[in-house]
């Protein structure tokens, strides 16, 4: 006999715990960038925020502690600026990588 599970009454994954090493940080970030996602990376720099301490990140920040949680909640949209001020106070640099070999060959002289 097999029992079914319903998807609501699951507890909802919170990665925080998780995101203690600084690489680990560096590949969940990298996997949320490839999605393309803003409200995502809002809402996994928000994680990396709870697990160092949003009220300490927020000071780095220079952001109050609920226009942290405001700009890093799941359905937001926050500016530049404050994604590179939240960055900055968790120690993290967003980096481009190219997505082809080379666009060399196909740039003109």
């Amino acid at each position: 006999m097999s029992k079914h599970i319903n998807v609501n009454d699951l507890s909802q994954f919170d990665p925080a715990p998780f995101l203690r090493d600084e690489q680990v940080i560096a590949s969940y970030l990298t996997e949320i960038l490839q999605g393309g996602d803003a409200s995502l990376l809002a809402s996994a720099l928000g994680d990396i925020a709870r697990a160092r301490g949003m009220t300490k990140v927020a000071e780095a920040a220079g952001i109050s502690r609920e226009a942290l949680y405001k700009a890093l909640r799941s359905n937001s949209a926050p500016r530049f600026e404050t994604i590179s001020r939240v960055c900055k106070a968790l120690g993290i640099r967003l980096v481009a990588c190219p997505i082809v070999p080379s666009m060399d060959a196909s740039l003109p002289d």
